[in-house]
């Protein structure tokens, strides 16, 4: 199987198993985490392919997705398996999907430049307009409102409490991950890219105070 034929294959897989994911998790978050990913990886020198298939099955993986992480990683170790025929590569591509995971605080750090790659276009999908979007998406998937003025952000480092999705709001997600994330950033090119993101972020977060006091005041 050469290079676009994997590719395809990848493509097709993710497709199949996030297609019809409604928590932001779906084809097209892979699709831009993927371009992304090769971007970055084409600024840095890193391995194109590595970084494209990691990316292409990174979310088929995910916890959020499956039983358990080990059910996801081995979902992914099982297609890779039957695909690609070179081992260490198929071993360097699960070592950055079961490694990229922010996890509560910031995750263990990635081991290779391929898996810095991967996991800067992740993150950057979660930033700015978009990441936004999926905040939004995500947090009414999973039931949590909007915003509770009286609902402080949690400890996010604390394992446990980042994957109850049943607590939080959708804006304490912006103070528990999303404005850490630019700092987080592995490469000078993704951190680049981060910084007009997370601007946006903050912009709206101050516009999104600003309506909320107003439709909260009574009228005189």
């Amino acid at each position: 199987m050469d290079h676009e034929q994997l590719i395809a294959a990848a493509e097709g897989f993710a497709k199949e198993q996030l297609g019809r994911d409604t928590t932001g998790h779906d084809w097209f978050h892979t699709d831009r985490v993927r371009n992304t990913a090769a971007l970055i990886a084409g600024m840095e020198g890193a391995d194109v392919l590595v970084c494209t298939i990691a990316a292409l099955l990174h979310d088929v993986a995910d916890e959020k997705l499956n039983d358990s992480k080990e059910a996801g990683l081995q979902k992914v170790a099982g297609w890779l398996e039957e695909h690609l025929e070179d081992a260490g590569q198929t071993g360097h591509i699960m070592q950055i999907i079961g490694t990229m995971s922010f996890s509560g605080g910031g995750g263990a750090p990635m081991s290779t430049l391929e898996g810095q790659c991967v996991q800067d276009a992740d993150r950057l999908d979660a930033l700015g307009a978009i990441g936004i979007a999926r905040t939004m998406v995500f947090s009414g998937a999973k039931g949590r409102p909007v915003y509770d003025p009286q609902e402080a952000p949690r400890d996010e480092s604390l394992r446990k409490e980042y994957r109850d999705y049943s607590k939080g709001t959708a804006v304490n997600h912006f103070y528990e991950k999303l404005l850490k994330l630019k700092d987080l950033m592995n490469t000078s090119y993704g951190r680049k890219l981060a910084e007009e993101r997370h601007d946006f972020m903050l912009l709206y977060l101050e516009q999104f105070y600003k309506e909320w006091n107003q439709g909260s005041r009574k009228p005189l």
